[in-house]
């Protein structure tokens, strides 16, 4: 069941991908070439519409409910300042933006398919399924779960190989905080927006320091009214917190409103207003049932360590949960190497998740038909 996969096939798939530049909201020559890929493959294509001309592209190789879905997003985040984003090699490191978030994982699991395709060894209680729009608002995976549902997922993102049974949490706030506009040599702390929003900011920083050191706190934006020479009179930040599976969002979300309250009412700005645009809840799975059996099986196969962790990002994994699903985060690539300007990713370890998927593909089809 070992056998290797095709690991020129492999590479040279990797690098398409990546020199297709598919920013989230711009997927359709990706999609279009990986569905034509797989047809020319073998594999029963079919593509599903989400919005505006943007597709997902399925494989279902029986009926519309699988027992496992392999999940993967073939959206990247935008180049913006990245001068070289298209696909390169170093030392058996592929290099380009989408390497390890997560072409990297989207190939694997399409050359396992393809693999098993080609032997005829294919389950068909088993699926694949490559989405679009993961790095803003997961349309793609609301798009797949609003036709189907299925208990499993194997969701490819970079977790350097490492079963992640836990998910943090995550939260967007969004603060608009309201000063008066007024000559820049009159400047003062009172109704200061942007004063007063970095105070605000500088408090919540030292709250989860104190009562969540494990929270991981990104501003990832702070943008005034543009003013001149003067006191800009409106003050917009973002925030992004991923918190532990175990915290409430929900409550999570009232003490920092609360904390914001605390810090801009009164006479620091003359209105504000907070928003909590995006609330995932995150999950730890029992570790219990006969996927995890399979996935113990197919890592001591492989002779790799059986470490579970808990992945420490957002991604689609928490909508397929609030669905009742048992999403499993394993992929090839580091999560501190993505969405950087120098992505990159061990072609040897893209090979071995090749590998990893198609065992995995191999037990789920004997043990679960």
């Amino acid at each position: 069941m070992n056998e290797p996969i095709n690991q020129e096939r492999l590479r040279n798939l990797l690098k398409d991908m990546v020199d297709i530049y598919s920013p989230t909201g711009k997927e359709e020559q990706i999609t279009e070439f990986l569905a034509g890929y797989l047809h020319d493959a073998g594999l029963p294509v079919l593509m599903r519409e989400v919005c505006d001309g943007r597709r997902n592209v399925e494989v279902l190789l029986g009926s519309d409910r699988p027992e496992v879905a392999f999940i993967g997003h073939i959206d990247t985040v935008p180049a913006f300042d990245i001068e070289r984003y298209e696909y390169h090699e170093k030392d058996r490191q592929a290099f380009g933006l989408g390497t390890a978030d997560m072409k990297g994982g989207c190939a694997a699991m399409i050359e396992a398919f393809v693999s098993l395709c080609q032997s005829d060894q294919l389950p068909d209680n088993a699926a694949l399924f490559l989405v679009v729009g993961e790095e803003e608002n997961g349309d793609g995976t609301t798009a797949l779960l609003e036709t189907m549902c299925f208990p499993w997922a194997i969701v490819g993102e970079p977790t350097n190989l490492v079963p992640c049974l836990g998910h943090y949490g995550y939260l967007e706030m969004l603060v608009r905080a309201f000063g008066k506009r007024r000559h820049a040599s009159m400047a003062g702390r009172e109704h200061n927006a942007i004063f007063n929003s970095l105070k605000m900011l500088l408090r919540v920083g030292e709250m989860l320091e104190s009562d969540f050191p494990e929270t991981c706190m990104n501003i990832r934006s702070v943008h005034s009214s543009e003013a001149g020479f003067a006191v800009p009179g409106s003050c917009e930040t973002w925030v992004d917190l991923h918190i532990q599976p175990s915290l409430d969002t929900d409550a999570f979300s009232k003490r920092l409103k609360t904390l914001v309250d605390d810090c801009l009412s009164g006479s620091a700005v003359t209105r504000y207003e907070i928003e909590f645009p995006t609330l995932a809840s995150g999950y730890q799975l029992a570790g219990e049932g006969t996927v995890f059996d399979i996935l113990q099986q197919g890592y001591q196969a492989m002779n790799l360590p059986w470490l579970p962790g808990t992945f420490q990002s957002h991604s689609d994994a928490n909508l397929l949960r609030q669905t009742g699903c048992n999403p499993i985060i394993l992929g090839p690539g580091q999560l501190a190497r993505a969405h950087t300007r120098d992505e990159a990713i061990s072609l040897d370890q893209v090979t071995t998740a090749a590998q990893l998927y198609r065992h995995l593909l191999l037990l789920i089809g004997g043990l679960l038909k």
